[in-house]
């Protein structure tokens, strides 16, 4: 833990500047007193990550990242992984000697406590395979009524268009009626400033991840995470087979 508080890293890991500073405010936003945060993105990769192609298009440059930030020796308590599709997620997990939390994980935990159903309001179709893994490899996909896609592309939602919007809110209401959902998961780090409105018009919790990994970040240590200062070898350096 830094000296004034905890210290939260979290890589968005597409090369999208604008995106990454979107999270960072939304997490900052999110973070309790005292918790500092870093967002920060590769250089190389995708400018957005749609499915299985770009979450793998990514993985060199996000791993590369996470060296350098080992190699800077800068420390942190908790990475976030803030894209939707948990890129990289369980290899980091593996490797890294603090908690690593992904918001598409974040996000299907909440919801499943918040309701006993929820589903998944995401991006292109092309992603719903992946964040279907996902909740398998969570043990969630019995509890997610379905994972519907906005078709609204990632990069769109910079600008939060109120066509982008209301595909997104058309989503919300058939989960409601169609999926019998009490919960939605927003399955995108751009729909993180969405969520406080969707949830006051539809009436029932809707999930920003990027705010959920924030606050499990601060549980996971509350609860006796040690971090690699403590327990860790500082001088560690990771291999991806890449």
């Amino acid at each position: 833990m830094t000296p004034t508080g905890r210290h939260l890293l979290i890589i968005n890991p597409n090369t999208t500047v604008a995106m990454t500073e979107k999270i960072g405010e939304a997490a900052r936003a999110a973070a309790g007193p005292g918790t500092r945060i870093t967002a920060i993105n590769p250089v190389h990769g995708p400018a957005a990550i749609q499915g299985a192609d770009d979450g793998a298009a990514a993985l060199p440059g996000l791993y590369s990242l996470v060296e350098e930030v080992l190699e800077s020796g800068e420390q942190y308590d908790a990475l976030i992984i803030a894209c939707f599709d948990d890129t990289g997620l369980w290899t980091l997990k593996e490797k890294l000697d603090i908690p690593v939390i992904g918001i598409g994980e974040a996000a299907y935990h909440s919801a499943a406590l918040l309701a006993s159903r929820f589903s998944v309001v995401t991006t292109l179709s092309v992603s719903v395979p992946v964040l279907e893994d996902n909740l398998e490899k969570n043990g969630l996909l019995s509890r997610c009524g379905k994972v519907r896609a906005s078709e609204v592309p990632v990069l769109e939602l910079e600008e939060a268009s109120p066509v982008a919007v209301d595909k997104i809110r058309a989503e919300i209401g058939a989960a409601l009626e169609e999926d019998q959902a009490g919960a939605i998961a927003l399955g995108c780090a751009g729909m993180a400033d969405l969520a406080h409105a969707l949830s006051a018009e539809f009436g029932i919790p809707v999930v920003d991840g990027v705010a959920a990994a924030v606050r499990l970040a601060d549980v996971a240590l509350d609860i006796g995470r040690q971090d690699v200062r403590e327990t860790g070898n500082p001088d560690t350096k990771l291999d991806f087979g890449t």
